[in-house]
């Protein structure tokens, strides 16, 4: 990690690389038995799948975990890699998915070229980002992804924003902070990165959830990479 990395990332790593394990166990696949979780990716696939034309510039799946998001896309038939903070995540996601890319790395500073994705799916991955750092981290979004391309967020919500941090989970020492936002202020800061909003869902929640479900699918302005327009929603 760079010297100059915001300091959040270091115990984040920290707590998901200690957890890892047990949380790939309870959580093989948390897209099974989630009809509209899977929906929306198919919407987010069939709108990467209109940039780029033949060039089929690849998609970012940013804290991919365990890698099922990350294979879930590629069976949408996205070419697609995964990206995660935690080392140990990303060998765990190697070994589940050994016909996928995963590597280490952090949002905030993407090591990719300007204008080089199709997309980027973040799910549940913009909730360990506190506010001072969450614009920046969505202007790098804007920045690695070709016109018309769009970015899937997920994240918990709520009827204001909020914080709280975790010191245990699945028996493990940890110090990781949680951050909730109601969509319109997630919406807002897409905006000011210069991403358009092209929709927003909330879920209420089911199971053992305590707080709402927010979705928000947005776009980089412009004309896809083949020249055609996307699609208008």
């Amino acid at each position: 990690m760079r010297a100059d990395s915001p300091e959040f990332l270091a115990p984040t790593r920290a707590s998901y690389d200690a957890v890892a394990e047990a949380y790939a166990a309870e959580h093989p696949d948390s897209l099974a038995g989630r009809p509209l979780e899977s929906a929306l990716l198919t919407a987010f696939a069939a709108l990467a799948g209109a940039v780029g034309g033949s060039a089929r510039p690849p998609v970012a799946d940013l804290g991919s975990g365990p890698g099922y998001v990350t294979a879930r896309l590629r069976d949408l038939g996205l070419p697609v890699f995964g990206v995660d903070l935690s080392p140990r995540m990303v060998a765990l996601a190697r070994r589940a998915h050994p016909q996928l890319r995963f590597h280490v790395g952090s949002m905030t500073a993407l090591d990719l070229p300007d204008a080089s994705l199709g997309g980027v799916v973040a799910l549940y991955s913009i909730i360990h980002v506190p506010d001072a750092h969450l614009p920046s981290v969505l202007a790098e979004f804007h920045r690695v992804l070709v016109p018309g391309a769009p970015v899937l967020l997920a994240f918990q919500s709520g009827t204001a924003d909020g914080h709280r941090r975790l010191t245990e989970r699945f028996g493990q020492e940890i110090s990781l902070d949680y951050y909730w936002r109601t969509p319109e202020s997630v919406a807002d800061r897409l905006r000011q990165a210069g991403l358009d909003l092209y929709a927003r869902v909330v879920r209420e929640p089911e199971d053992e959830e305590k707080l709402p479900r927010a979705f928000l699918l947005a776009r980089k302005p412009g004309p896809a990479a083949d020249g055609a327009a996307p699609p208008r929603a």
